[in-house]
Formats: C-alpha cells, sequence, structure tokens
C-alpha cells in the first residue's frame, strides 16, 4: 500500500481524467508509476555501465573473441 500526496492540480487533472474514462485515479497513478519507473531503471542501469564499463575490445580482439 502506498500513499502519495499530490499537488492539487495534479489531483485535479487525475480526478478529470478518471472521470472522462470511467477508470479509476489508482488506475492512472499505478500506470504512471509503472511506466516512469521502467525509465528510471534504465537510466540507473546506463549510469552503473557508464562508471563501470567493463573490458574496452580493440577490433582484432573481437574477432578473435568471435572467432572471426
Amino acid at each position: 500500500m502506498l500513499a502519495l500526496r499530490r499537488k492539487p492540480e495534479l489531483e485535479a487533472r487525475l480526478e478529470r481524467l478518471a472521470k472522462k474514462t470511467g477508470r479509476t485515479k489508482s488506475f492512472y497513478a499505478r500506470e504512471a508509476i509503472e511506466e516512469h519507473l521502467a525509465e528510471m531503471e534504465l537510466a540507473y542501469a546506463a549510469l552503473k555501465a557508464k562508471k563501470n564499463p567493463g573490458k574496452i575490445y580493440s577490433a582484432a580482439e573481437a574477432k578473435r573473441a568471435l572467432g572471426l
């Protein structure tokens, strides 16, 4: 269970969308969190990879490793 405080203007937008579509505010909040969470996970993974890129191979090393 998660309780969120929302700015009044965000609450109003969420309320209007829910009324227009017949869905609940919780539905849209859940959808928004899932979407943004996926983006944030990718961003943090990219940042981690940038900080620790691992071994960098030359073209010759890559060809050898791949048996080309």
